[in-house]
């Protein structure tokens, strides 16, 4: 596998980002990992998480490894603590990552493939949460998404964050968490939408430990999804919000995706 540190000039955010990305590549002298994959490769854009930034997956996991045995790409962007949201301060996150990126990579990287179904995003805690999001603000992009454990339900959780901070994310006039509810940031009530508006959902995987103080998010999201009839698996075990079990358990995500 091939590791790059990318740097470009983003137009979704006007500044530049960092980005790192790992590519199969065709080497035939590469000892103990496969390499190659294909002359069209499918790709995870991989997201981190509230404290995190674009270098967490590669220093804290196997990625690269598990990348190679299924000879996929891998983008990994950085966005602060952005909530992988258009801000109210008029930072793009979103725009970046589900529109911008995809087409930024397809452009330099021409083996990946542009197709729905070749193309997954997945992420940790916010980017749980983000990956949902973006997947079904853009289900013509993604046709997979992955979360582990996720911060998923941003109306609830902003009880605990400071509301300036969540002001200048999602909405600087807002009272409180809670008008967050039913808006284009609740990925509870986009399900509903794209449910009524006839929208492809994506092959969608969740998992949450036992012991996460996430997981009665989790347990409500996946019910939702049940209740609207959506598929998906959504797994729980032994485990909390830590770097062992996410390492872990991205792999079954993989599995689930690239099945």
């Amino acid at each position: 596998m091939a590791f790059l540190q990318m740097n470009y000039h983003s137009d979704a955010l006007r500044m530049g980002v960092s980005v790192n990305v790992i590519l199969p590549e065709n080497a035939k002298s590469l000892i103990g990992m496969k390499a190659d994959g294909g002359a069209e490769y499918k790709t995870l854009y991989l997201l981190h998480g509230l404290s995190d930034d674009h270098t967490i997956w590669m220093r804290r996991t196997s990625i690269e490894r598990y990348a190679s045995e299924y000879g996929i790409a891998v983008v990994i962007p950085g966005v602060a603590r952005s909530w992988y949201t258009d801000t109210a301060d008029g930072a793009r996150y979103l725009s970046f990552v589900s529109r911008e990126l995809p087409a930024v990579c397809r452009g330099y990287f021409r083996g990946m493939s542009g197709k729905r179904e070749d193309t997954m995003i997945a992420g940790l805690s916010m980017g749980g949460y983000g990956a949902i999001k973006a997947a079904l603000t853009c289900p013509e992009t993604f046709g997979g998404c992955a979360s582990l454990s996720g911060a998923l339900d941003i109306a609830d959780l902003g009880r605990v964050f400071d509301l300036s901070e969540w002001r200048g994310i999602f909405g600087f006039g807002m009272e409180s968490a809670g008008e967050l509810r039913d808006s284009e940031h609740d990925i509870f009530y986009l399900v509903k939408k794209n449910r009524e508006e006839n929208k492809p959902f994506p092959k969608t995987y969740m998992w949450c430990g036992e012991s996460d103080h996430l997981l009665r998010a989790n347990n409500r999201f996946s019910a939702l999804l049940d209740s609207e009839g959506l598929p998906h698996l959504y797994e729980t075990s032994e485990g909390d919000h830590s770097w062992k079990w996410w390492d872990l358990h991205i792999c079954d995500a993989l599995k689930y995706l690239l099945k």
